[in-house]
């Protein structure tokens, strides 16, 4: 039994105490350490946060005071911008910023998990969906919120309703290229999302759009964003994207099955499900024999339900063959195929081992069919986090934006279009990019050849748009040709874009008159490479001195030219001579003409100053598409 006190000694006992202090427990300003505590939450996990860091310090640097300030962070599809938007979200509660709303696509169960990741990561103070905060009895001034809400019409107007006397919002969009845009831009009006998200921005308010395809949000000029902000989010250390699945030197680091045109032949998916089988065999015997581990293959052929469900048929059709073993014809030549494929793929492994584990395991398959809003709901844990050992997902427009498939190990896509390819929806679709460089070289990607070498320009066209911005070298010029463009022209602010045939230009660097002398000696390719080292990455990038020696037949196809003194150029209200900068151009027809039937042509201009930028023109079939606003 406890012992029980004499009152009178309890009470002296008290008195002899420490004393009571309320103060000691009213608020104080707390230490401003949310953004260390979830980058030692990331480090401990063994994941690589330089690229988080330095995304977060370029976001804090163009975060600077003003009316109406707006920016993108881009990077590459999969990346882990998830984890970046939490660890800038702690920076931004850190630096005293105290209402931060989170957009994402019209989703509920994307917003589930993005909500659910973010609560997780143990951010103070926890972060809410938006219909939390409606009650009329929530009081939003006097402390710190993290709201999410989905880019939907009716949750935007009743969070603006709830807002309207809240300045200095920080908006932060995922996917911040999908549905924010205002595709009226050209009539004058708004779009109700685009309306709606502005109304929330309002005059005090930061936009961060965060994206792997910007180009939309550039040309778009989506609130006024400046494109001389943009903060770029490097890929990590683990990650596989275009370098590695469209490589401009070399070849493919994985398996890449390139079709026929004409592959429209139910074989070329039953092949590509059964070089998935040996792969996912040849893994779990003979890579990591110890520990089991479940692989997906996507399927992805069309937006369309009516093919989902033929795709479905093939693959069902093929792998009820070996369950069952019937049709015995069936059986055999699919048997025999994946047995010969062993034998031909893995050649230190047992064919036989490879082909009885399959039919010993091939039961434990799931066929996960996701093409709308609630299969998304019901399946997307089982396909983005795989629960049987072969997991096949069929899919199409759900799959091809913001969804992150652990564990992929195949990929058969064959959906193409008709006319052009809009090339910021083909950089989304690129769902092998990710965390696959542990088994990368068993990754196969199935594909028709000429959708390939599509999907291949679109990465290029990409890559050297970006080039110029990822080193504020200047303005964003976006690449197209007669089978790709850039964005939907109905999102293209045709008030402030050139859609014409232009060229790129590049950091500024003091000229050097032994320029000219290496601007005439040797052959266009040996002038490029002397450029190329003269001038550093910076005016001369590395991507495009590669792009167009992989590009080109031969010297034939370059010409460097002359460098040019603009001085004497006639003033006027569309040059910079200063900045070596004019809005419809320097390199015109009189100067292309000089070198016929070549197709890359270098310039070097320069100012009275000796200050000169690097001129880059394709006259083959690419447009260019160059947003002004942003000029200086």
């Amino acid at each position: 039994m406890p012992v029980r006190m004499p009152t009178q000694l309890v009470g002296e006992a008290a008195m002899a105490g420490p004393k009571f202090d309320i103060s000691r427990f009213k608020r104080r300003s707390a230490d401003a350490d949310q953004y260390e505590r979830q980058l030692r939450r990331l480090t401990s996990s063994g994941i690589d946060v330089a690229s988080i860091e330095e995304a977060v310090r370029g976001a804090l640097r163009a975060l600077v005071d003003g009316a109406g300030r707006a920016f993108v962070i881009y990077g590459e599809p999969q990346s882990g911008k998830t984890e970046m938007m939490i660890c800038l979200t702690a920076k931004l509660l850190d630096e005293g910023h105290q209402f931060i709303v989170h957009l994402l696509n019209d989703s509920v169960d994307l917003l589930g998990q993005n909500l659910g990741r973010f609560k997780s990561s143990g951010l103070a103070p926890a972060a809410r969906n938006f219909s939390e905060i409606l009650d009329p009895a929530i009081k939003l001034t006097g402390q710190s919120h993290v709201v999410f809400c989905k880019k939907n019409g009716s949750d935007l107007r009743k969070l603006l309703e709830k807002l309207h006397s809240i300045d200095n919002i920080i908006v932060i969009d995922d996917e911040a290229d999908f549905a924010s845009p205002n595709s009226n831009v050209n009539s004058g009006e708004r779009t109700r999302i685009n309306d709606l998200i502005s109304k929330i921005i309002g005059k005090k308010g930061h936009y961060i759009g965060v994206t792997a395809t910007p180009a939309r949000l550039d040309l778009n000029n989506t609130f006024d964003n400046d494109s001389k902000l943009w903060v770029n989010f490097p890929p990590h250390l683990n990650y596989t994207g275009q370098d590695v699945f469209f490589p401009l030197d070399g070849g493919p680091d994985y398996i890449r099955t390139l079709l026929p045109d004409s592959g429209s032949d139910p074989k070329y998916p039953r092949q590509a499900l059964f070089g998935f089988l040996v792969n996912a065999a040849y893994l779990n015997l003979y890579v990591h024999p110890n520990v089991e581990k479940n692989y997906s293959i996507l399927v992805h052929t069309s937006g369309k339900k009516a093919d989902h469900k033929t795709d479905w048929g093939i693959m069902h059709d093929a792998l009820t063959a070996l369950v069952k073993q019937f049709p015995s014809q069936a059986f055999e030549s699919y048997t025999k195929y994946i047995w010969s494929l062993s034998s031909k793929r893995f050649p230190d492994a047992d064919p036989d081992r490879i082909t009885h584990w399959i039919l010993r395991e091939i039961t434990r398959h799931a066929i996960i069919i996701l093409n709308s809003e609630r299969d998304w709901k019901d399946n997307s844990q089982a396909a983005t986090h795989p629960s049987s050992l072969f997991t096949i997902i069929i899919g199409g427009n759900i799959v091809s934006r913001g969804v992150t498939l652990n564990n992929l190990l195949a990929m058969f896509f064959t959906r193409d279009v008709k006319h052009k390819i809009q090339q910021d929806t083909y950089i989304q679709r690129a769902r092998m990019f990710g965390s696959r460089g542990a088994y990368l070289k068993f990754f196969e990607l199935t594909i028709p050849q000429s959708l390939y070498l599509d999907w291949h320009r679109c990465f290029v066209f990409h890559r050297l748009a970006l080039a110029a911005i990822k080193e504020g070298l200047g303005s964003l010029v976006w690449l197209g040709d007669q089978r790709i463009q850039a964005v939907s022209n109905s999102s293209i602010d045709r008030s402030t874009v050139d859609l014409d045939k232009g060229e790129m230009s590049f950091a500024i660097f003091k000229f050097d008159p032994k320029l000219v002398e290496m601007c005439g000696t040797g052959s266009s390719l040996e002038r490029i490479e002397s450029l190329s080292e003269a001038l550093g990455p910076g005016a001369f990038p590395d991507y495009l001195r590669r792009y167009i020696t992989r590009t080109s037949k031969g010297s034939a196809d370059v010409a460097v030219h002359p460098p040019m003194d603009i001085s004497n150029y006639a003033d006027g209200p569309d040059i910079n001579k200063e900045q070596i900068t004019r809005r419809r151009g320097f390199i015109g027809r009189t100067q292309i003409e000089k070198v016929p039937n070549t197709i890359h042509h270098l310039f070097i201009l320069h100012n009275a100053e000796k200050n000169a930028r690097l001129f880059y023109k394709f006259s083959g079939s690419i447009q260019f598409i160059k947003n002004n606003a942003n000029d200086t």
